[in-house]
C-alpha cells in the first residue's frame, strides 16, 4: 500500500545537514549575553515602564474595594 515512516520517499540531489544533540551547546552564552539583554540599561526606560501597571492595578483594586463596601450598606447613597 505504501512505504513506512522513515522510508517514505527517496530524494535525489538534496543534501541535508544535522548537528548531533551531543555536540550542541544549548545554553552557550546564557549568562554572558542572555541575562544582560533582559535588563534594560537606560534608567529612564527601566523605571518608567513597570510602575504604571502596578499603580493602575492598585487604583482599580482600591476603587472596587471602596465601591463594594459602599454597596453592602443599607442606604447605598450615603457615604
Amino acid at each position: 500500500m505504501g512505504l513506512h515512516f522513515g522510508n517514505l520517499i527517496k530524494l535525489r540531489g538534496v543534501v541535508t545537514y544535522r548537528l548531533s544533540p551531543y555536540e550542541q551547546r544549548a545554553f552557550a552564552g546564557l549568562l554572558k549575553h542572555g541575562i544582560p539583554n533582559v535588563i534594560p540599561t537606560n534608567p529612564r526606560t527601566r523605571y518608567s515602564t513597570w510602575p504604571p501597571p502596578f499603580v493602575l492595578g492598585y487604583l482599580v483594586y482600591d476603587y472596587s474595594k471602596r465601591e463594594y463596601e459602599r454597596s453592602i450598606r443599607k442606604n447605598p447613597r450615603g457615604l
